[in-house]
């Protein structure tokens, strides 16, 4: 798994509020965003992104993964 762009990924979704428009400033399909994602949370062990359908909101973890770069190294 490369980490750095599963958290590029990640930050994008927090900072865009939603899969669809980070997946489209980054240039990849929604899909691979959102596996991505999936991926990440799997290996740090914790949820990362409340997702519903037609919204996704950070959870406590995923705010303190985003606030803290030093802990992103996985």
């Amino acid at each position: 798994m490369d980490h750095l762009q599963a958290i590029r990924i990640f930050a994008r979704v927090v900072e865009t509020g939603g899969f669809g428009r980070a997946a489209q400033s980054l240039k990849i399909p929604h899909a691979t965003a959102s596996k991505w994602i999936r991926t990440l949370e799997a290996h740090l062990g914790v949820k990362l992104l409340e997702r519903s359908t037609r919204s996704v909101n950070v959870t406590t973890d995923g705010a303190a993964y985003y606030a803290s770069p030093a802990d992103r190294t996985g």
